[in-house]
């Protein structure tokens, strides 16, 4: 079996059908068990483990209904494919209705079959994924980092090379990438992972207060000083301490962090005692400190002593791949927070998703996901529970097109979507590849959209 291959179970009672889809599947890389009814299906889901059921919905004895149900009660990651020799548009959306990924009428192209089990077998690898992320995040307590595309493996390869060697890491991203998710997975995967981790943002503060929060003070330090107050370094002695926003250290304040990585020990505002402090320290930044060196806004020493090793955060644009695995994520969260049973994004939304610029970056993602749960009263997220202003910055995204022309008239939105796909297939001279990279689909989702629209000629 390849790589991208899945466990598929394929009941079918004719057995020609059988055969060729049995053969077809299996030269594409999957391991098929075929069997000729659904009784014997039943059978197969008790002793196996299967990524993919794809089942004929009329069958005697068990039929694909019955069949279906009870993969959706048992395992419901597992995505169902559902057949039908009658083209019965009432079955088919009855098969929808109760979870079936999609149906295909009898009798079926293998090019079609091949497209719709790929796109149903990653939709399968993606809700185990978003399962055990889940499981983890639940279980272990820790920082997760989510994503699989080439810069987030990239960056855990990193991360997991670096946790290891006790020395100051500069991260640079932009806003909302997660800077401070890859600080504490630094100190989870370190040597300090059993002690403290605190973080502070540079920006939050003015010197004095800023001083106040980083070391201390003593007592009658300043009016109100009734007490010796510890500050953030010292509490997190032994421990990582995080410094966001970097950047935006008050200039008094650089000297005086320059003092504590140099001298590891602080003095407590109002005091003379040299307090000693072994922490290890991670900054992170959206500004380019080294410009900022060059123009004096920043300490040339303090910033090598921060640049020890450098980590960059890709933004959310650079791992558009990552994008379905986030929605999952964030959907199942934000469902469980509310108490609400949403389990499916429609693929419209998804492809809006996955054009959109993301300004905002994971952040805003997440906090998107977290409306879109809120706004959602059935089981499906769907456009209507996004923004108008995503909807229509994600449209004006899309790549590589000439002005759309002109229609005549005023026609209903069907009409206007089969004709702009129309043209769209005639702009990518008729390859349906690139016209679904023009639009920024995947050939799955513009292959449904075409069968919809009846602009598909085979």
């Amino acid at each position: 079996m390849s790589e991208q291959g899945g466990r598929i179970l394929l009941a079918e009672d004719e057995e020609i059908a059988r055969e060729n889809l049995t053969h077809s599947l299996g030269r594409a890389g999957h391991a098929v068990t075929a069997v000729a009814d659904g009784a014997a299906a039943l059978k197969e889901l008790e002793s196996g483990d299967f990524d993919l059921v794809i089942t004929d919905i009329r069958m005697p004895g068990v039929d694909g209904m019955r069949l279906l149900e009870r993969v959706k009660a048992d395992s419901p990651e597992t995505e169902v494919i559902a057949l039908t020799g009658y083209a019965s548009i009432e079955s088919a959306v009855e098969a929808m209705r109760r979870g079936a990924f999609q149906y295909l009428a009898k009798p079926v192209r293998l090019d079609e079959v091949g497209l719709v089990v790929a796109g149903a077998l990653e939709k399968g690898r993606l809700r185990r994924e978003v399962v055990r992320l889940r499981r983890v995040a639940e279980k272990e307590r820790a920082p997760v980092m989510i994503g699989h595309s080439r810069p987030m493996r990239l960056l855990k390869k990193e991360i997991a090379q670096v946790a290891s060697v006790d020395c100051t890491v500069l991260i640079q991203g932009e806003t909302g990438t997660g800077k401070e998710l890859v600080a504490r997975s630094l100190h989870a995967a370190g040597q300090r992972a059993e002690r403290r981790f605190l973080a502070i943002n540079c920006a939050s503060f003015s010197g004095e207060l800023f001083a106040n929060e980083l070391f201390g003070h003593e007592k009658d330090a300043f009016t109100g000083a009734r007490g010796t107050r510890q500050g953030l370094l010292e509490a997190a002695d032994n421990g990582t301490f995080f410094l966001d926003e970097i950047g935006d250290l008050p200039p008094a304040m650089q000297a005086a962090l320059l003092r504590v990585l140099e001298a590891r020990t602080l003095i407590r505002v109002g005091g003379t005692r040299e307090i000693p402090v072994d922490v290890r320290v991670v900054a992170a930044t959206n500004r380019d400190i080294a410009l900022m060196v060059e123009e004096g806004a920043f300490r040339r020493d303090l910033y090598h002593r921060l640049n020890v090793i450098t980590l960059r955060v890709p933004p959310l644009c650079e791992r558009r791949d990552d994008i379905p695995l986030l929605v999952g994520y964030f959907v199942g969260r934000a469902a469980a927070s509310l108490g609400k049973k949403i389990g499916e994004v429609d693929d419209e939304v998804m492809e809006l998703l996955q054009t959109y610029a993301f300004p905002g970056n994971v952040r805003e993602l997440e906090h998107l996901m977290e409306r879109a749960v809120a706004m959602c009263n059935g089981e499906r997220i769907g456009m209507a529970h996004l923004p108008k202003d995503i909807r229509v910055a994600a449209r004006l995204r899309r790549p590589g097109l000439p002005e759309a022309p002109a229609f005549d008239g005023i026609v209903s939105l069907e009409e206007n979507e089969r004709r702009y796909l129309a043209w769209v297939l005639q702009q990518a001279g008729g390859a349906k590849g690139k016209a679904a990279a023009l639009l920024g689909l995947n050939r799955g989702s513009l292959w449904r959209k075409l069968k919809r629209l009846g602009l598909d000629d085979g």
